[in-house]
């Protein structure tokens, strides 16, 4: 059933106004009808119902760790700074290998984990996967997206060559894993139409696994970003056990809780012109609130281009989750200003925000630490997504209260 603006209104008892605010933040979500309408599902706004009564979880950021270890066994591809593999380790998963190709990434690495854990920096088309055959549950991978080549192709794994897709496929097909796991930005369903999805799917189709993808909102996952990732699972055909994913939790963290005793660390600092500007920024606000000449004066061309750019000069809210972290808090289209100090965030509040502990150290210079940060999986999204394969891959669900079950 579906409900319009004014169905939510009344139904929450708040104004159209705030419908469509919380709409804007990602706070509810909408879709357009035939008559571009806005649209809103029902239980949509039976689960905001829900998150309303006890909407923002004080005092309650941590970094999620399960009270014992599993003996199951994953193989990690483009690790990057640990965000996946650290989720995975605290939900009680343990890496075989881990692969990277960034130099200070994989220093990042290997500055955060055990000495023994085998860590091979370098490109993955260098790796023979053969000696892992049938020794590994997962193979995980967040590959970066490429456009593919259609033209005359049979779109199945040959094709993909020479993409990094592919190593992916090649890595689940030279050692037979139980499940596969690849994580995308949620941009990846229409890339190119959705047939860069379409392939990846029927590859993995064509390798002997059975297919299921969904959407992850990290805010309602006790992560204080607005985040969303694509994650694909593929479980072996053979395997009779159904699809689970995570289910949302119906409070949010905020920002506040998230960095209010964050310890101090290096951050980007803004030049002379932007200090100005940003200190006039109320929380929450963006260019719109300056004064109309400063506006002009700040955007230049973009000033008259349509559209909301809420990016630009933008100081990020105390009581709500952090808008989604980008390679640079810096940079004019993705501001991420502090919400009461006229300053970027800084690295360890960065890391704060993608729920690594405080512990967690970022090799490199300034940038790279912050590229790192930026480009990494949430860790307690991760932790959810492990403590779901543990499930599937002890086929008992019974212990778990907080999974949603897809189905065979």
């Amino acid at each position: 059933m579906n409900l319009t603006v004014n169905d939510v209104s009344k139904e929450l008892d708040v104004s159209v106004d705030t419908i469509r605010r919380w709409d804007k933040k990602g706070l509810i979500k909408s879709f357009r009808s035939e008559k571009n309408h806005r649209l809103f599902d029902i239980k949509e706004v039976q689960r905001l119902q829900k998150k309303l009564k006890n909407y923002i979880s004080e005092n309650n950021f941590k970094i999620l760790q399960a009270e014992k270890k599993t003996n199951y066994k994953v193989i990690e591809l483009f690790a990057g700074a640990g965000g996946t593999s650290l989720g995975f380790e605290n939900a009680g998963l343990n890496h075989l290998l881990l692969n990277e190709i960034d130099k200070n990434a994989c220093e990042t690495l290997k500055a955060n984990f055990p000495e023994d854990t085998n860590i091979i920096c370098g490109d993955v088309k260098d790796i023979d996967f053969k000696k892992y055959k049938n020794k590994v549950d997962i193979v995980q991978a967040g590959f970066p997206c490429q456009s593919f080549s259609y033209a005359g192709k049979s779109l199945g794994f040959e094709d993909v060559r020479g993409t990094l897709f592919f190593e992916f496929a090649r890595c689940i097909k030279e050692t037979n894993p139980k499940i596969a796991v690849g994580e995308n930005v949620r941009g990846l369903l229409k890339h190119d139409n959705g047939k860069t999805l379409e392939v990846m799917v029927n590859v993995l189709k064509e390798l002997g696994y059975k297919v299921h993808y969904k959407v992850l909102r990290s805010q309602y996952l006790d992560v204080p970003q607005k985040r969303e990732r694509l994650i694909i699972i593929a479980i072996r055909k053979d395997l009779k056990i159904p699809f689970v994913f995570p289910k949302e939790k119906d409070y949010i963290i905020s920002l506040r809780d998230a960095i209010k005793d964050c310890p101090p660390s290096d951050g980007q600092k803004y030049s002379k012109m932007k200090y100005e500007i940003l200190k006039q920024i109320p929380e929450g606000g963006y260019w719109r609130d300056l004064p109309i000449e400063l506006q002009k004066e700040y955007m230049g061309a973009s000033f008259y281009h349509t559209g909301g750019r809420t990016g630009m000069a933008r100081r990020l809210s105390w009581d709500e989750p952090s808008l989604t972290l980008t390679c640079s808090p810096a940079q004019k289209q993705t501001e991420r200003c502090h919400p009461s100090e006229t300053r970027p965030l800084n690295v360890r509040e960065y890391a704060r925000i993608q729920t690594f502990p405080d512990k967690w150290t970022f090799k490199g210079s300034l940038s790279s630490q912050y590229k790192q940060i930026g480009n990494a999986v949430p860790v307690n999204l991760s932790y959810h997504i492990g403590r779901c394969l543990i499930a599937m891959l002890d086929n008992n669900y019974k212990d778990f209260d907080d999974i949603e079950i897809i189905g065979l």
